[in-house]
């Protein structure tokens, strides 16, 4: 029976993760290389804790629960003696990774859980350079993870069923929704169906077809208004499957084709135009803070996660 949780990395991620956890009722230990950072995301979760209460998700006691149940640390071994499921959320180079899981190897429990986090590696390689496979999954939680129904689970050939489904019982119980991806391809489902739209969407941008507002206005208002509660697929059936054959005959043919990021990314990038961890991208932040515009979008995912909750 799964009840300590160790969650290893505190960025934005890992923080998100940890707080999830703690308001779903497990004890939960942070661990990180270093003490500014282990700070840093204790004053985020504290943050993220106080809007909920605010929202009216969580009561006081609850909000106080969730602190309560977080301890952070340093020392990786006193992070994972007692863990019986741990979630790596380091960053995504693969040598980091297989240092990280050889040291576990060692620390934690015979019995105990491995996931990781990645958004990029497939688990057959994560799994390379470990005996462990059996007792390693993916749970790719999506940012902000605290506030972000959706995790993807992915198994190795080699992973135990019985680990398979102590994953999904256990994301299921913090109130997250769960897919179990049946093989690996890269970018797994989300990430595929995101990148394709937003192919499109720069293309457009590009092209001059609208601006990035009514590009982002005909996603939020339109197929985005939809897709809350009903998938593509549904969609195709809502809408007829010959009507939408039509569709993709008609469309298909000229929607971008490229296989690379798009070029005014690309250039972006380069001016250091990174977005709101720099201050501006294609939108400019010198009317509105970065933190009043992730506090209005964390709000809004907020009041969607109560209307989803009570359709259910």
């Amino acid at each position: 029976m799964i009840k300590q949780i160790t969650v290893i990395g505190s960025g934005v991620m890992g923080s998100g993760i940890a707080q999830s956890f703690a308001v779903g009722g497990y004890s939960v230990v942070v661990n990180d290389i270093k003490p500014e950072y282990l700070s840093r995301a204790e004053g985020l979760i504290s943050d993220n804790l106080s809007l909920l209460e605010k929202e009216g998700v969580l009561t006081e006691q609850e909000k106080q629960n969730a602190h309560s149940a977080i301890t952070y640390t340093c020392d990786l071994a006193k992070a994972v003696r007692e863990a019986d499921f741990i979630v790596e959320a380091i960053p995504e180079v693969i040598e980091m990774k297989w240092r990280l899981y050889q040291e576990l190897e060692r620390l934690m429990k015979q019995e105990a859980v491995l996931a990781s986090n990645t958004s990029t590696f497939p688990i057959s390689r994560l799994a390379e350079k470990t005996p462990i496979a059996q007792r390693m999954i993916i749970t790719h939680f999506f940012n902000p993870a605290h506030l972000v129904p959706l995790v993807e689970i992915v198994k190795h050939d080699l992973t135990k069923p019985e680990v398979v489904e102590e994953t999904l019982d256990l994301i299921r119980s913090i109130g997250k929704s769960p897919t179990l991806l049946k093989k690996e391809i890269p970018g797994f489902v989300a990430n595929r169906l995101q990148t394709a739209l937003m192919r499109e969407a720069f293309y457009l941008l590009k092209e001059g077809v609208a601006s990035a507002e009514d590009i982002d206005t005909a996603v939020t208002a339109g197929p985005g208004f939809r897709w809350a509660f009903t998938g593509p697929i549904e969609i195709a059936d809502f809408g007829g499957l010959d009507t939408w054959k039509r569709v993709f005959d008609n469309v298909a043919p000229d929607l971008d084709q490229s296989i690379e990021a798009p070029a005014l990314i690309r250039d972006f990038v380069e001016q250091g135009k990174l977005g709101t961890k720099s201050g501006e991208g294609i939108y400019n932040y010198e009317t509105i803070s970065v933190s009043q515009k992730l506090n209005e979008r964390d709000r809004h995912y907020i009041q969607l996660g109560r209307i989803k909750r009570e359709e259910v």
